[in-house]
């Protein structure tokens, strides 16, 4: 019965996952979005945070959790060489506070 327990426990929360959980995968076809890093603030789309915890990594908002395996990922990225191969261009953060959308024309390609 504790097995069943943890098995549900398991399932409901995989099945929650949500869109800011993102797994970087090995080659550009096997991505959802192509990802540039910028150098400058001011040149991103959005500004991503690296969290910590799966559970801090809710709704659109530029929060990412790195999962360990594709399938615990809605979306999974491909970090480009060239700005021009990106569809979404990034920049890391140092605070949660820092993180958010600046052109919300790209918004839909993390939902």
């Amino acid at each position: 019965m504790k097995n069943l327990f943890t098995l549900l426990v398991l399932f409901l929360v995989s099945n929650g996952v949500n869109a800011q959980h993102v797994y970087s995968v090995n080659y550009e076809s096997q991505a959802d979005v192509k990802v540039f890093v910028v150098d400058y603030e001011s040149q991103a789309d959005l500004k991503v945070y690296k969290v910590q915890y799966s559970s801090q990594a809710s709704g659109n908002d530029g929060k990412w959790f790195f999962v360990d395996y594709e399938s615990q990922a809605k979306k999974s990225i491909y970090f480009v060489k060239y700005e021009s191969q990106a569809d979404l261009k990034i920049y890391f953060v140092d605070y949660e506070s820092q993180a958010g959308w600046i052109n919300n024309s790209k918004k839909q390609l993390m939902y």
